[in-house]
């Protein structure tokens, strides 16, 4: 895409600029999730941003994992994110680590040292918080800030090489502990670890903090543009005192953007974690988590993920995005790509008694009639079939069109038929019809002799194939967390609900993660955890309507 034809924001706007100005040849941006958990909705805006600003003025992007803290984070993070980025369609031009500047950034820290702008501190982690004082309140110094650079650069090199145990030492920038910006109050820039790395192994127990590694990894990159959300803007003074007093060639230039927040949606990696941990969820890519894996999981396509991020748009300000919006983005991405089907969610069988026994007649189906390029199927059709439970009523209200004793309905792509009698268990339940069809309003024959009011959908008893469906709601009640009380007594207990019921008999070739449209309930996806050759999970993504309107 040109950048000229691009839609304007600005982050665009200030990129133009520096392009025009001279103060960069080449764009580079990059995407740098710390391995600590697997991506979500919030982080495929980052990544759209990121990939796509790079793309617009035919620059590149870095992916680099922030692998700073070994205590959290894992080789499976890794691999989660290397395959969520490319299944959205995003190729990276460099694959980086921030554990592979390690070297660099503990020569960095040492130049602080020497330059009389750091100092290993010998106060806990509780005490450097209350000598850092309040937003209204200046902090104070601490004991150890006035060290010589000699003492400080011994006991550096010591806590490199091991001698102090977790939290006994910090290595700390020296700034302004009167600052009003609590950031730049002497922030810790490298703590003790001793925990075995990912990557390097056990080579390293002391670790850089974020907001120190994250500006050297940028210069290292020469990345132009480091985007970022709002909660990083504190941050800006510190990451650009890191890339001057550590003396860093490339000035990269740090820019923030909203974050994504939805409705009734868990957006903290924690809490995330919290849910996957404590085994309220079926795993990181359970359907009901905004993970990338999760709605892959559930059916959505990557093109539906990246129009819904390019629509939100980029902007500074904080803004809670109903979750519908990107519902409607998945119903707009399959309208024209799903086959519609037939599929019994809660059966009810029907007998039709005057239909010939053991005969089987194959009806015409259009797979899609909005794209009739998706061609037509054959159905099987005969005396019994199975129909849904909500589409029959013993003793129906006004206005109810579908089956109830003496009443006539027409059956999606065959016959009318008509309730003669109902038959029930011992207990009252209705656990079968017996219809009569009348074989002269047969689909397609162009029949007017007369009308029925409603239309309902089946799947011959003799042929379906037996199938499990998961429908979703919500896994978040209440967005508003009230105080005292943990988000997790907000998760809704009737998230999910599994029915058995049948599909149509040639859905026994559907494969993992195909998508289809089943007659009014909705888009599903076929589960690809829990599909076994013999057994079909459905998972349906959306409802097929929503009261939800795109504002143009």
């Amino acid at each position: 895409m040109d950048n000229k034809e691009a839609s304007s924001n600005f982050i665009k706007n200030i990129i133009n600029e520096d392009l025009s100005s001279g103060k960069v040849q080449e764009i580079v941006t990059r995407f740098p999730p710390e391995p600590n958990g697997y991506l979500h909705i919030g982080h495929a805006k980052s990544i759209v941003i990121n990939f796509g600003l790079a793309d617009d003025f035919k620059g590149k992007t870095n992916l680099r994992f922030d692998d700073t803290n070994p205590l959290k984070e894992d080789v499976e993070y890794v691999d989660s994110i290397k395959e969520d980025v490319s299944w959205l369609g995003f190729e990276w031009e460099g694959l980086h680590y921030a554990s592979n500047y390690f070297e660099e950034m503990y020569d960095r820290a040492v130049l602080l040292i020497k330059k009389g702008l750091a100092y290993v501190e010998d106060l806990s982690a509780d005490e450097i918080r209350e000598y850092r004082g309040t937003l209204t309140e200046p902090g104070k110094e601490s004991p150890s800030r006035n060290r010589s650079i000699e003492e400080n650069l011994d006991l550096f090199e010591r806590m490199k090489h091991g001698e102090f145990k977790d939290g006994e030492k910090v290595l700390r920038a020296k700034i302004d502990m009167s600052s009003p910006n609590i950031n730049m109050r002497d922030p810790v820039l490298y703590r003790i670890a001793h925990a075995t790395h990912h990557n390097t192994g056990d080579k390293w127990c002391i670790y850089p903090m974020y907001a120190f590694a994250h500006p050297i990894e940028d210069a290292i990159e020469g990345v132009t543009h480091s985007l970022c959300t709002t909660e990083f803007e504190d941050q800006r003074p510190l990451y650009n005192w890191v890339v001057e007093k550590c003396e860093m060639e490339a000035k990269p230039q740090q820019i923030e953007f909203a974050r994504l927040n939805l409705t009734n949606t868990v957006m903290s990696k924690r809490k995330l974690k919290q849910l996957v941990d404590e085994n309220y969820v079926d795993g990181w890519d359970d359907p009901r988590l905004p993970t990338i894996s999760g709605l892959r999981r559930r059916g959505f396509t990557p093109e539906s993920i990246v129009a819904f991020c390019q629509e939100i748009g980029v902007s500074k300000g904080n803004s809670i995005v109903d979750v519908q919006m990107l519902e409607h983005f998945i119903r707009e991405d399959l309208k024209l790509k799903a086959p519609r089907t037939m599929a019994i969610l809660r059966p009810l069988k029907v007998v039709i008694t005057n239909y010939p026994e053991g005969q089987v007649e194959m009806l015409d189906a259009e797979n899609n009639p909005e794209n009739p390029e998706m061609g037509i199927r054959q159905i099987p059709f005969s005396r019994e079939i199975y129909i849904e439970q909500e589409d029959f009523m013993e003793n129906p209200p006004k206005k109810y069109f579908r089956l109830f004793p003496g009443n006539e309905v027409r059956l999606k792509h065959a016959y009318f038929i008509k309730c003669e009698e109902v038959i029930k268990d011992e207990e009252g339940n209705v656990v079968e019809l017996h219809c009569t069809y009348d074989p002269e309003t047969k689909s397609g024959t162009g029949f007017t002799g007369r009308k029925v009011k409603g239309t309902i959908h089946w799947v011959d008893a003799s042929q379906a194939k037996r199938a499990e469906f998961r429908l979703y709601d919500s896994l978040i009640l209440d967005d508003e967390e009230q105080e005292g009380k943990s988000f997790l007594e907000n998760v809704n207990p009737h998230s999910l609900e599994i029915l058995n019921g049948f599909v149509e008999p040639n859905m026994e070739d559907a494969k993992a993660n195909d998508k289809f449209q089943f007659f009014r309930h909705g888009y599903f996806n076929v589960d690809p955890k829990h599909t076994t050759e013999d057994h079909l999970v459905f998972n349906r993504i959306v409802s097929l309507k929503s009261s939800f309107k795109l504002k143009k």
